[in-house]
């Protein structure tokens, strides 16, 4: 009896102290244990290094950081299924690039009309349709479309130790934002439900509004000005703009999210960055230096120096993907 007990005593702990772990999909790496260390020393009152709350600000890129971006970034097969299904509609597009290349399937040719023909694609299935309809197609394709690869829903093609970290700083008093080079409109009407970041803290690529009157009711009507390319530099700028306190921490995964990084870094007192490393081919991807999505190349050769920290995929998770339900 005393043995039995002693097991189910060694059970009962075990499972306290699983459902205490805040961070459960991740390994008891460096990477972790700088992540817990750096949030207790700036959360506990009394210590030298003690952030007040309303300075906790987190900032995260989310394409190759909260959720997969490969073969393609999601947005972009969204753009390419809206080409699709607004097709009928324009039988010019048959022949005018850079629709044809797309509804043939010749990728190679629509990268090939570079910035001109992106933006000629965002402008006819971005565009032209209030705010209201557009949060409705986004919301109506992010519930139906499947990755290419896995089959999966996209919103299950996030990663399961990210949405214990969002968490986990929440619960810590941070308040979490997304800053991305992906557009702000199509990222806002899920990611409160996906990732329990509200909408107000999105930060993404703009393009204009109009405000106008429809049958005596306003609404705001979409348009083809790019207002903010938030991407690289332009990231730090979306922060100033949108939030105004420069983040404590910084979480990025490419190149492209360098400089909030080092935007981060630059403030005074403790800061944080780190980047996300696509290291694992069996359970994600492997990509960094010459990737044409997400390249990783001048981040994982000034990491170090800066002090900032390399999250490695396949060392420091043990989980990658929320488990099916």
């Amino acid at each position: 009896m005393k043995k039995f007990l002693t097991v189910i005593a060694s059970l009962l702990l075990a499972a306290t102290a699983s459902a205490a772990d805040p961070l459960p999909s991740w390994n008891d790496s460096a990477s972790r244990r700088a992540i817990v260390a750096f949030v207790e020393k700036v959360t506990t009152e009394g210590s030298p290094s003690f952030v007040p709350a309303p300075e906790r600000i987190a900032s995260f890129d989310n394409d190759g950081t909260l959720w997969a971006e490969q073969p393609m970034y999601f947005q972009g097969l969204f753009l390419m299924d809206r080409v699709k299904a607004l097709a009928p509609q324009h039988p010019e597009w048959k022949t005018k690039v850079p629709f044809a290349s797309l509804l043939k399937g010749d990728l190679k040719a629509v990268a090939a009309g570079g910035e001109k023909g992106l933006l000629a694609l965002v402008a006819a299935t971005h565009t032209g349709m209030t705010s209201e309809e557009f949060d409705q197609t986004v919301s109506d394709w992010i519930t139906t479309a499947k990755h290419p690869t896995t089959g999966k829903p996209f919103t299950a093609m996030v990663y399961q130790p990210m949405l214990e970290l969002l968490s986990y700083l929440r619960g810590n008093g941070f308040k979490t934002f997304i800053v991305s080079g992906g557009g702000v409109d199509f990222m806002r009407p899920w990611v409160e439900k996906v990732y329990g970041i509200p909408p107000e803290q999105v930060i993404g690529s703009s393009l204009g509004l109009k405000y106008e009157l429809r049958d005596g009711k306003p609404v705001l009507l979409k348009t083809a000005q790019l207002v903010l390319n938030d991407d690289k530099d332009g990231k730090p700028v979306g922060i100033q703009r949108h939030i105004g306190r420069r983040p404590l921490m910084a979480f990025g995964n490419s190149d492209g999210d360098f400089q909030m990084l080092e935007w981060t870094s630059a403030g005074p007192g403790p800061r944080f960055a780190a980047f996300v490393h696509h290291d694992d081919s069996k359970r994600e991807y492997a990509y960094d230096r010459d990737s044409k999505i997400g390249r990783l190349a001048r981040g994982l050769d000034e990491a170090g120096a800066r002090g900032w920290t390399v999250i490695s995929m396949k060392s420091d998770w043990q989980q990658v993907f929320p488990a099916a339900k």
